[in-house]
């Protein structure tokens, strides 16, 4: 039996500041429960915050890109394993309730369905990153207009590519007349999709004793024992409280991902406050991985060094062009939490030991990286000869702060920005 221990890194492979930080969260989880599945979150779609209007005389004239591939299934069965197998060990005592049986009966249901697809883009997924390639192009259409170049990157795993596939030929759609080339090739993997082997070695004693300290509290859930089992304390044997309780939520969030299958059975035997108390486990988890965790040295988001030389040495050559289009990667969302903490977007670089603080500051990985989420630096000048060029960024399609001066609203000066990076990963 897996220990609590090792929950979190089980979790790593499938897996303003103000006092209403808190409530804030769990409201957001009654209004949109996957909110809780953190990297499991469905791709908040409905995008209809107006941009603010660039400086007077600049204009949009190129785009940078890293985006997450688009909802998927579970990426391996051993997720859905873990309470499957206990609850069939279960049956097999006869010690199901009614709703256990029924409970049961939909887990066949989603084993059956999901077999040898694991790790696929859903056609949901597939929708998301059309809408995604519909709007930028809408939005930017100084950028992707007739005879503008925009080059796609993916990883090499099949859902990437399907995504940049999806996102760039719903672009077509919106203009017929762009240049699109689509390249996925393992020549690009140093950084299109990083993982530092040491920088992976997260969990720290001391790391690992101040989360252990921090779900104590926060794992199991007595009362899903008595609806689905008619004696829990005999069941112990077959079944861990903790970890059919944390897998089998995540088992009904990823049905939302499926087109085929909207059922939400499974979810009614969940309140919020049990999904909130399973974000409170991964958020945690999350920020020992990938954030600015003084726990186990803050380096973790370090770990895109070499994707953030590349965006910067991609712009610094596209910015000589007159012009340059865009240039859109697809990868991970392990690729893009790290950068997105790196730069410190929207104070993601927040470093703190106090895993408790998190969600009082902000520090919400769930709106970082849903399934589909995407970071877009847009590119301002008045014409190919000006200097002064000016960027933005959007995390998932909205407007983000950057740990800079800027020159109004949310446009900063690229040269600031390039320096304080690359001063940055000189340390």
């Amino acid at each position: 039996m897996i220990t609590r221990i090792c929950l979190a890194a089980l979790c790593a492979f499938l897996v303003p500041f103000s006092s209403w930080a808190q409530p804030k969260v769990k409201d957001l989880i009654r209004q949109a429960p996957s909110y809780a599945s953190c990297n499991y979150y469905i791709y908040p779609d409905s995008i209809t915050k107006p941009l603010t209007p660039s400086p007077e005389g600049k204009k949009p004239f190129y785009i940078s890109h890293y985006g997450r591939h688009g909802s998927r299934y579970i990426s391996s069965r051993s997720g859905y394993d873990i309470p499957y197998i206990m609850i069939q060990e279960a049956d097999s005592l006869e010690e199901l309730t009614p709703e256990g049986e029924k409970v049961l009966q939909e887990m066949n249901t989603i084993m059956r369905n999901t077999e040898n697809r694991w790790g696929e883009l859903t056609g949901f997924g597939k929708r998301q990153l059309q809408n995604i390639g519909q709007r930028m192009a809408e939005r930017f259409p100084e950028v992707l207009c007739p005879g503008a170049t925009v080059t796609g990157i993916s990883t090499t795993v099949p859902r990437c590519i399907e995504s940049m596939g999806a996102c760039l030929m719903q672009m077509l759609q919106v203009c017929p007349q762009l240049k699109v080339t689509m390249t996925s090739s393992h020549r690009n993997q140093w950084y299109m999709n990083h993982q530092d082997r040491q920088l992976r070695r997260y969990m720290t004693p001391e790391a690992k004793k101040a989360y252990e300290t921090y779900i104590a509290n926060r794992l199991g859930n007595t009362r899903l024992m008595e609806i689905i089992f008619k004696n829990p304390d005999i069941v112990k044997e077959v079944v861990d409280e903790d970890q059919f309780n944390y897998y089998l939520m995540k088992m009904g969030l990823f049905q939302l991902h499926i087109n085929y299958n909207q059922s939400t059975y499974l979810m009614t035997l969940f309140d919020t406050d049990d999904l909130y108390l399973m974000w409170q486990i991964d958020n945690a988890s999350w920020y020992i991985q990938h954030g600015a965790c003084k726990l186990n040295g803050g380096h973790q988001p370090y770990s895109q060094r070499y994707l953030l030389r590349q965006i910067i040495a991609d712009a610094d050559s596209c910015i000589r062009l007159e012009r340059p289009g865009a240039q859109l990667r697809f990868g991970h969302e392990t690729v893009l939490l790290p950068l997105v903490c790196l730069i410190g977007v929207n104070g993601f670089d927040l470093e703190t030991d106090n895993l408790g603080e998190l969600e009082e500051k902000g520090w919400w990985c769930s709106s970082v990286f849903p399934m589909g989420c995407n970071l877009q630096f847009i590119f301002y000048r008045s014409d190919p000869k000006d200097q002064d060029v000016l960027f933005k960024v959007l995390l998932n399609e909205e407007e983000a702060t950057l740990p800079l001066q800027p020159v109004s609203g949310p446009y900063y000066r690229w040269s600031d920005f390039r320096q304080y990076c690359l001063d940055k990963l000189s340390k």
